[in-house]
């Protein structure tokens, strides 16, 4: 099999995106499991690619078609690893919110309400006094 891969510019367009190189990529063939008979037996028409920079490893056996499986094994690549990059992305917006929520002062009205609250509290707590006898 030639290193050239006949894939759509869309699609080398996403795995540049993706940061995906051929040169990171292993690709092997292998043979099929499943159902299929004997033709999935013999043939060596499942496609075993390996992502070497992140570890990622993606095994497609959909089509009957070598090339075909070949085309949707870096589909599938790109969408694993731009899930992944999402993914970070948000976790890194959602930490950088709550440290940004955490520093932040407290409204006039949160103030205020804190300061009902604390008289609430001292009442409370001015209640459980053992009552004064000597004021009778």
């Amino acid at each position: 099999m030639g290193k050239e891969l006949p894939v759509s510019e869309e699609l080398l367009l996403r795995m540049r995106k993706a940061k995906i190189y051929e040169r990171d990529l292993i690709e092997r063939f292998i043979r099929g499991s499943g159902p299929g008979g004997q033709k999935v037996n013999k043939t060596s028409s499942c496609v075993q690619l390996r992502h070497i920079t992140s570890g990622i490893e993606v095994k497609c056996q959909d089509s009957r078609s070598l090339m075909a499986n070949r085309i949707q094994a870096r589909n599938l690549m790109c969408s694993i690893i731009e899930e992944r990059e999402r993914k970070r992305k948000a976790r890194r917006r959602s930490e950088l919110e709550k440290i940004r929520r955490k520093n932040r002062k407290p409204s006039k009205r949160q103030k205020k309400l804190n300061v009902i609250n604390k008289r609430k509290h001292g009442i409370k707590k001015k209640m459980r006094k053992s009552p004064n006898m000597e004021n009778e």
